[in-house]
């Protein structure tokens, strides 16, 4: 390629996997714009990174989480940006907290809220799916888990909206810098309420599960409690609503597989994996080059951040036989869009549960999807890909 593409470019955003495609082809490993990061485009590649994380560092993440213009954004101090042993340390007093007793006490409250939900939703009227379909299950399971009434979902909401759009911030973006800066204080100071409070008063909650995990007697700093739970709210609310606005657009681009999926709906984990593999959220994760290295034919120098683009990784033709078309019989399950190695998503499984919960109540109620007339509107972000504005009309006819 003759010279560096933009990410972030408004044709990218609609489709990007023909770029990527094209990165893949010519130049799997090479800068791009926004901010000159090398780009990894190959599946062999992203994997040879997350599996060294002495020489690719999570570090990477840290420096862009701490730009000039903030100083206090907690998702820098948390274990995602961390490299063995601190984050080997950090993952095993959350996983005491995060285990399968959480998920076997949210299920069937996941699975009453699905249901109410695709209740709520009207027939054939066309409607935003993000706001009436896609967040409604993971924010209110947000909630229970922070303990946070629905009250204040429309905050919370409003937090993940603002901090996802970090990493495609520019320095001559004051003001999008400033209604960041203001969403972490809001959060944080809320955040910080919430402890004290079961610090006070526990409840049956993950915040009081974290509060008291021990693992040889320690305990979570306030500096790591604080980075999880802002970890939790992007990770766990951003990357499940946009594979719940995802699965629904597909479900509407192929009646068909909306048909199969309702006569046989214990397809819809092989539905979602191919969805995650096909079109998943999660399309950049950023590592820091320690030591001068040479990665697909290129040399990079120590001290480069490298974007390894997760979503072309998963659509690449060395790892997967005709990788455009979604395939329902593709063997699975798909599980790099959730990291590999050491930053394997805690959350996995939860983000599993709740779009199958969600897609099992939508496929029970409707026949098919509609397209509104107004069209889709797509986030900007290099580390998450999904609709802001999902027109559309479900139908039980």
């Amino acid at each position: 390629m003759s010279s560096r593409v933009n990410l972030l470019a408004p044709k990218v955003r609609m489709n990007p996997y023909p770029l990527y495609a094209e990165l893949r082809q010519s130049a799997p490993v090479s800068q791009v714009d926004p901010g000159g990061l090398w780009a990894v485009s190959r599946y062999a590649d992203v994997i040879t990174v997350m599996k060294n994380p002495q020489l690719f560092s999570s570090e990477g993440i840290r420096r862009t989480y701490r730009p000039p213009w903030i100083s206090n954004y907690p998702m820098a101090d948390s274990m995602l940006v961390m490299d063995p042993p601190h984050h080997t340390r950090l993952r095993s007093l959350v996983n005491r907290a995060f285990g399968a007793s959480v998920m076997t006490r949210l299920e069937p409250r996941i699975r009453e809220l699905a249901q109410q939900i695709a209740t709520a939703l009207p027939s054939g009227q066309t409607v935003d799916f993000v706001d009436a379909f896609s967040i409604r299950v993971p924010i209110a399971v947000l909630g229970d888990l922070v303990g946070i009434p629905p009250s204040l979902h429309a905050r919370l909401k409003q937090w993940a909206e603002v901090m996802t759009r970090f990493t495609s911030v520019g320095p001559e973006d004051t003001a999008l810098q400033e209604r960041i800066r203001a969403a972490v204080t809001e959060a944080r100071q809320h955040f910080e309420q919430v402890v004290e409070e079961r610090r006070r008063a526990p409840r049956e909650d993950l915040v009081s599960d974290l509060l008291r995990a021990r693992v040889d007697g320690e305990a979570l700093t306030p500096v790591d409690l604080m980075g999880f739970m802002f970890l939790l709210l992007i990770g766990g609310l951003e990357t499940t609503v946009h594979l719940l606005s995802g699965c629904a657009l597909k479900l509407q681009e192929d009646p068909a597989l909306m048909a199969r999926l309702r006569a046989e709906p214990e397809l819809i984990p092989c539905f979602i994996d191919e969805m995650l593999r096909h079109s998943g959220p999660v399309h950049g994760v950023v590592r820091l080059v320690t030591d001068e290295v040479e990665l697909g034919g290129a040399r990079i120098p120590q001290g480069e951040r490298l974007l390894l683009l997760m979503a072309s990784a998963n659509r690449d033709e060395a790892q997967f036989p005709d990788p455009d078309r979604f395939d329902l019989e593709r063997p699975g399950p798909q599980n790099l869009p959730f990291g590999h190695g050491v930053h394997f998503c805690l959350g996995a499984q939860l983000a599993r549960m709740e779009a199958r919960l969600a897609l099992e109540a939508l496929l029970a109620r409707f026949t098919r999807l509609s397209l509104g007339e107004e069209p889709a509107r797509w986030n900007v972000s290099l580390v998450m890909r999904g609709p802001t504005l999902l027109p559309l009309a479900a139908h039980t006819d």
